[in-house]
């Protein structure tokens, strides 16, 4: 199969590379100037590299319709950490992504698959269902939602499958460091207090080759509609930590209660991923949170944090 990927340089974006060309397919992905392939350094040249920027895919059509991609797996977005969830950037990323659906459509592309969020929902539902309600707070999952509802109709009109992946949330080689786990890993491998909340909010967390693995068979088994992309297992944000001090041996290093809560932060995420299962097929290669955490543990230690 052949798969036009955006966002292959970004933290799920390099794993759904890999986890396409480990199973055959062929790969073109988006590549801006100083785009830097960091996370693909040892794979890129398996890779097709089509020049351009995703605010100005129309000047791709050529290269596109030339390759004529089967699938597209549509990963770009604005994503600065402590930036994203209400920064003006998100508007450009909407508009260019239903810009890129056009073109997908013009170039005979037949199965779509793009990321969403698992804060669309209304997080006071409890466990969340595809079918569930939705109330976006943020404009980050504001305009997710609003791509996920436009896009289904275009595509509808088109003839094309389009599914819309509700991520949670997720950890694993490659993350940037800023964000929870890798922060938490690095500062205990390197023998520093980490301070935290009380750690009561729940959670689900999926290791990120998990996701990707998740996103390809929704392209591969020409999935249509709303897919959780979620362990379906809820977890405490002190069990998260709990586990990585206890795999580093330094849980003495953590320091619950010194943080607040944030005021937005949901008290209970955790996604129901019996569609997934269902429709693809699909199976955590990580199925415990600590064979996750731990693999991901071993790779920042390879990379000298110690």
């Amino acid at each position: 199969m052949r798969v036009f990927l955006t966002g292959a340089s970004g933290f799920i974006g390099s794993h759904v590379a890999r986890t396409l060309l480990s199973t055959g397919c062929e790969v073109a992905i988006l590549t801006g100037p100083g785009n830097p392939l960091w996370r693909l350094r040892d794979v890129a040249h398996r890779l097709i590299l089509l020049k351009g920027e995703l605010s100005d895919i129309a000047a791709l059509r050529p290269a596109l319709g030339e390759w004529k991609p089967e699938a597209c797996i549509h990963m770009a977005w604005y994503a600065e950490p402590n930036k994203y969830l209400t920064s003006p950037e998100i508007i450009p990323a909407l508009t260019a992504s239903l810009t890129l659906l056009d073109e997908l459509i013009k170039v005979g592309c037949r199965q779509v698959v793009m990321a969403g969020t698992c804060a669309e929902y209304d997080t006071e539902a409890g466990f969340l269902r595809e079918d569930g309600p939705t109330r976006p707070t943020t404009i980050y999952a504001a305009a997710k939602l609003s791509l996920s509802l436009i896009g289904q109709q275009i595509a509808s009109a088109a003839g094309v499958r389009f599914a819309w992946a509700r991520l949670f949330y997720l950890y694993g080689p490659y993350e940037d460091e800023r964000r929870a786990v890798p922060a938490l890993i690095r500062a205990l491998l390197r023998g520093e207090t980490f301070q935290a909340t009380k750690g009561e909010q729940v959670r689900d967390y999926l290791h990120v080759e998990d996701v990707a693995s998740a996103l390809c068979a929704l392209a591969e088994r020409d999935v249509s509609g709303i897919v959780n992309i979620a362990s379906g297992v809820p977890v405490t944000m002190r069990q998260v930590m709990e586990t990585v001090g206890e795999i580093t041996g330094r849980t003495d290093l953590i320091r619950f209660g010194e943080l607040p809560y944030r005021d937005w932060e949901p008290r209970f995420i955790c996604g129901d991923n019996r569609r997934l299962r269902s429709e693809t097929g699909w199976e955590p290669q990580y199925p415990t949170l600590r064979s996750g955490l731990s693999q991901t543990m071993e790779w920042w230690k390879a990379r000298g944090v110690r």
